[in-house]
């Protein structure tokens, strides 16, 4: 039987995340590059680790991200929220059960995306809700 491939699409802010999983022993690869090379901050690592704690699965899966768009980030919650989809695939059988996947992603707040955005600018303003300053005279 041929080794099983689970995919998850995350996005946040402005970055759009396709993340890749297959089993193997903890390797994540970003951009075609190892996580920790790509990131420039020890955070963003760990940010984007914690669904596979949460799980316990973190020498359980290899994982490669293509991701772009957005900053640093916006980037590590798209491959978080890919890689909880991508988890969620996996654990498709055991759905509902007390031990389930997504029970334990869903607590932890790992399976919503992150809607905000950067609000846009309003005409007459300086920024999205900064005004002019006023002068009396």
């Amino acid at each position: 039987m041929a080794e099983r491939i689970f995919k998850g699409i995350g996005r946040r802010k402005a970055a759009v995340a396709r993340v890749t999983m297959v089993p193997g022993t903890g390797k994540i690869t970003v951009n075609g590059r190892d996580v920790r090379d790509f990131f420039p901050y020890e955070t963003n690592v760990m940010d984007l680790m914690q669904p596979l704690a949460a799980t316990n699965n973190e020498e359980t899966f290899d994982i490669t991200a293509k991701v772009n768009g957005g900053g640093f980030d916006g980037q590590t919650g798209a491959i978080r929220l890919g890689i909880a989809r991508a988890l969620l695939e996996y654990d498709k059988d055991n759905e509902g059960k007390e031990d389930s996947y997504r029970k334990i992603l869903k607590r932890a707040g790992f399976v919503t995306r992150d809607s905000r955005v950067k609000e846009r600018k309003k005409p007459g303003l300086k920024g999205a809700r900064r005004a002019p300053q006023f002068s009396k005279r």
